[in-house]
């Protein structure tokens, strides 16, 4: 086998040996990535900022454990952001490892900003059959939800006093790991008019600006870069802290940078055997 076509077939025991190390590396000796917030990210941060005292906003958290480096840290951001300037959040989910997610986000972020359950948020829990349980909620969030997560009336939870359906909530914003956050385009958004933003994992991200330039999401919010860029934002308006070590998607991006760069070289030298291998046939 000649030199090129060692490039052209390296062992891919080689590429994951070479990602790990950098990985570690990097995680030692991190550095400054300059970032770039987009407007699509700055929509949201700037429509929750926007918000008064009092107001309600909705989020559906409908991802699962193997995506929390990409989505938590938008969860947790915009959790913080909205307590910090009192606002009220009712909050769902329509995935079956989100009440989990929903869980160690709310009851962290609560105890911060000592918000109670039923005055200052609401959990409703966990429905399933997306499309059937937005549309009830699209009529009284009371249908699918007659009970919050802990098993308590809605109508005796003050905050849930004049909160009928999605008229009474500011906006919604999905953070979703799956095909959820087009359930709520279709339902949320299309059938009721609902405003709404989403939060999306890296792979994701470009199937969703078609809904983005149509109007019928007002912000997004991609993968690991988008989540730093929110807590960058949130940051700079002091409601996260470096050093309390709540930034953790803007911690992991020298990781994701760096690991980018050394799959590219390794396709690189592929491509590169790949050709000098034929030109020499």
């Amino acid at each position: 086998m000649t030199f090129y076509e060692r490039m052209m077939n390296l062992d891919r025991r080689w590429v994951y040996l070479v990602i790990g190390v950098v990985v570690v590396v990097t995680a030692i000796w991190s550095f400054a990535v300059p970032l770039y917030v987009t407007p699509e990210a700055r929509s949201v941060y700037d429509f929750v900022e926007s918000l008064v005292p009092g107001e309600v906003l909705m989020i559906g958290v409908d991802y699962a454990p193997e995506v929390m480096a990409e989505l938590h840290p938008m969860s947790y951001a915009i959790t913080r952001q909205c307590f910090a300037k009192d606002v009220k959040l009712l909050l769902c989910c329509l995935h079956q490892n989100g009440p989990g997610m929903v869980e160690q986000v709310v009851a962290q972020v609560a105890e911060e900003y000592d918000k109670v359950n039923g005055i200052d948020y609401v959990y409703l829990g966990y429905k399933p059959y997306p499309s059937i349980t937005i549309l009830a909620m699209g009529q009284n969030f009371r249908i699918p939800f007659p009970e919050d997560y802990y098993g308590t009336p809605l109508d005796s939870l003050p905050m849930m006093r004049n909160m009928t359906n999605f008229d009474n909530v500011k906006a919604i914003i999905n953070i979703s790991g799956g095909s959820g956050t087009e359930y709520w385009i279709n339902y949320a958004n299309g059938r009721y008019n609902a405003k709404l933003a989403i939060g999306v994992t890296g792979v994701m991200t470009a199937d969703y600006y078609p809904f983005l330039q149509s109007g019928q999401i007002f912000g997004l919010i991609g993968g690991m870069k988008g989540a730093a860029e929110y807590e960058y934002l949130a940051e700079r308006g002091g409601y996260i802290s470096r050093e309390k070590g709540q930034l953790w998607a803007s911690k992991s991006m020298p990781i994701q940078t760096t690991t980018h760069i050394v799959i590219i070289l390794f396709i690189v030298i592929g491509n590169v055997g790949y050709f000098m291998s034929k030109r020499k046939k």
